[in-house]
């Protein structure tokens, strides 16, 4: 038999290689999701678009967290709360074949951007920054061409002064706590507005009025008896003696000079006619915007700032579709793109007429120590009008859009031409003088005028006179008067001041402002800011110990640091040593000689009584702000909420009308008898009562807010001011 042979077959297996499928999409990362949507819907399919809501790391706020004996390196963590927000983040990254740093165009939003690429394990020096000047289709489509590394030197100077600020913070404090009371807060900026507003308060007190008079005649030309005496008749008011300017300070040399005028002819001496030219002002800047918003539209920096954010971020407008309202709303730059003139000229032609455009487009100049990155706060598409936007707009921010169109159109209009009139009148040897205008051209102001922060008298219309035309006398009237202290500080003469100071920047104006009135440093007197006595014995002190750190001069000089480290002409570690090598000279002198023994607030004393033990209650600052207490502590400890009564009476039941806050903190009135009673209003009560039915008249909110009855059945009601 022949040997079976067997044969062996050798089995192979096919391997199947997965392929992974590489990520092609684009991530975008932004600061605020309010920009999300719009941003989004512009840059189209592949794309993806998150936002970092803020900062992602910090300082810790458990301790210092700078190693100043390692060169001030300072020791970020990631912020808790945004735990799920950086979980996000990292997960949308390992998803994404490119990232994009899409924060806001300013020092902060270049520091988030650096703290992202740590986080995320981008390289800082790839080409993956891109900034957004205007949300609108245009401005994405910029943003996005042209991408760039981060810039360290803006990192850098927004290190310097989160480390310069944490410093002076976690070091003072303390010394606050030791001879105060526990719990208060020193800063760098704060500390130096608190001491402008109470060197102000101080003027104010030590003020001496001073005595002097004026001196008026009311006249009446009589040359053309066909127009009404009315338009005849003029002021003029005492200049001096034979030519010469004098001053009266008493009544008795006033006295003096209406007794010799008796009987005298007032003869025109003199008249000399011309014109002037009144320019637009720039468009608007952070500061500027701030202030104007405040004056005219009695927003506070925080309200007014919060409302220019929804508007830079956008929003949808009827006809014009989703975009953002406005430029970049922190800026101290005047600068305004060439496609923005040309579309300002173009609706000035088309709304006004050629005879309103200026000779050639306007263009403002910069301040030598602001920054030019981007433009000055302007509407991002100029033919979009107040009106048109209105209806997609909520009230707050209908008004600040109307006043940045406004400002922004009138800026590239042309001058407004006065014909000037002045007419020197002589009484004897003494001299009156009196000036009027009438306007020859509107120009610009048929559109906008800049508000002022003190009412000034301007010169009024004059009738047609002419030389060595004798007067008829009406009057001369001597009026006393006496030399006013300065004005207190309001938000936008603070914002003004600081600004002119070079204390702070665009960024931190409104912050400073809020911080210092939330920490009971300052609080509001209607529109003024008035130094509490915690806000003055804090700054005494602080003077007493680190003057120099907190003079006006010194804190300009760290802002032009900063401004030179973000140009590259400084190195950040260097301007820290140089800061810390005398603050920490003052800090240890200031440990030996501040002394242990408190120093002890004074209570403001009320006139209501504790209804417990019949002592006067006084006014004490908690957690959750001011409240009464018994002056009798800590023997009785009744205390109770202080509630503000206003005028008028209750419509319904006759009871006191109370100002009350809601849950979310907006101001209403309501009945002081409630719950037994329900009246409640957002309108503000006044003094006035109903001709009709005598009920108390309430003010809707505004400048010129109707005036209406409380009283449901009634149908009185009155514009404001008729």
């Amino acid at each position: 038999m022949a040997a079976e042979t067997t044969k062996t077959v050798k089995k192979t297996t096919k391997k199947t290689t997965k392929t992974v499928k590489k990520p092609t999409r684009k991530l975008v990362i932004v600061e605020s999701p309010g920009k999300v949507k719009n941003i989004k819907k512009y840059l189209g399919r592949g794309y993806e678009v998150v936002a970092s809501v803020g900062h992602v790391r910090d300082l810790p706020k458990s301790k210092l967290g700078v190693d100043i004996e390692n060169d001030f390196e300072p020791q970020y963590i990631n912020i808790r709360k945004q735990s799920k927000t950086i979980k996000s983040l990292k997960e949308e990254a390992k998803k994404s074949k490119t990232v994009y740093l899409a924060t806001d165009p300013d020092r902060e939003g270049e520091a988030i951007s650096w703290h992202l690429a740590q986080l995320l394990g981008l390289d800082p020096k790839e080409a993956n920054r891109i900034t957004f000047n205007e949300i609108t289709h245009t401005g994405v489509e910029n943003g996005m061409e042209h991408p760039r590394a981060i810039n360290m030197d803006l990192v850098d100077a927004q290190q310097a002064r989160r480390v310069l600020d944490r410093i002076v913070g976690y070091k003072l404090s303390p010394l606050l706590w030791k001879k105060i009371r526990s719990g208060l807060s020193a800063g760098r900026v704060q500390s130096v507005v608190v001491s402008l507003i109470v060197d102000r308060e101080n003027e104010i007190r030590n003020f001496v009025p001073q005595e002097y008079w004026t001196l008026e005649a009311n006249l009446t030309s009589m040359l053309d008896e066909a127009l009404s005496e009315v338009k005849r008749t003029f002021t003029a008011k005492f200049y001096g003696k034979n030519g010469k300017k004098l001053e009266l300070k008493t009544k008795e040399a006033t006295d003096q000079i209406l007794e010799a005028l008796k009987g005298s002819d007032f003869i025109i001496d003199a008249i000399k006619r011309g014109t002037r030219k009144k320019s637009p002002v720039p468009p608007f800047i952070t500061s500027t915007m701030q202030q104007e918003a405040s004056r005219k539209l009695g927003f506070q920096s925080r309200r007014t700032m919060q409302v220019a954010q929804e508007l830079y971020e956008g929003m949808d407008v009827a006809d014009f579709g989703s975009l953002g309202l406005i430029t970049y709303m922190r800026t101290d730059s005047l600068r305004i793109s060439d496609e923005a003139k040309q579309a300002a000229k173009e609706y000035i032609t088309g709304r006004f007429g050629d005879k309103y455009l200026p000779a050639a487009a306007r263009s403002y100049k910069t301040k030598g120590n602001a920054q030019d990155g981007h433009e000055a706060i302007r509407p991002t598409v100029p033919s979009l009008t107040p009106a048109m936007a209105k209806e997609s707009l909520t009230a707050d921010q209908y008004k600040l859009y109307k006043l940045i169109w406004e400002r922004f159109i009138a800026s590239q209009m042309a001058d407004c031409i006065l014909n000037t009139v002045q007419v020197s009148v002589k009484a004897g040897e003494y001299d009156f003088k009196a000036s009027g205008y009438s306007v020859q051209f509107d120009g610009f102001t048929v559109l906008y005028e800049e508000g002022k922060d003190e009412e000034t008298q301007e010169d009024g219309r004059l009738p047609n006179l002419q030389e060595k035309e004798s007067l008829r006398v009406n009057k001369l009237a001597g009026l006393q008067h006496f030399t006013q202290p300065p004005a207190r500080y309001t938000e936008a003469s603070l914002t003004k001041a600081m600004e002119e100071n070079g204390i702070g920047r665009p960024s931190t104006y409104a912050p400073t402002i809020t911080t210092i009135i939330s920490r009971n440093y300052v609080e509001r007197d209607g529109k003024q800011l008035v130094p509490t006595p915690l806000g003055e014995i804090t700054t005494e002190l602080i003077r007493k110990h680190f003057n120099q750190f907190i003079d006006v001069g010194f804190t300009a000089n760290m802002e032009t640091d900063l401004d030179k480290i973000e140009a590259g002409e400084e190195n950040w570690k260097e301007c820290m040593r140089n800061f810390y090598a005398d603050f920490a000279k003052a800090l240890e002198e200031a440990q030996k000689n501040i002394g242990e023994e408190k120093i002890v607030l004074p209570d403001e004393v009320t006139d209501e009584i504790c209804e417990v033990c019949g002592r006067p209650m006084v006014v004490k600052v908690g957690r959750f702000g001011k409240f009464l207490a018994c002056s009798g502590y800590p023997e009785c400890t009744f205390t109770k909420k202080i509630v503000k009564e206003m005028p008028g009476e209750c419509p319904v039941c006759g009871g006191k009308i109370l100002e009350k806050k809601s849950k979310k903190g907006k101001k209403f009135f309501g009945c002081g008898n409630y719950p037994n009673c329900t009246f409640m209003t957002w309108d503000t009560p006044t003094r006035d009562v109903c001709p009709k039915c005598g009920k108390t008249l309430l003010k809707k909110a505004g400048r010129n807010g109707k005036i209406y009855c409380s009283n449901e059945q009634c149908d009185y009601e009155k514009e404001d001011g008729r």
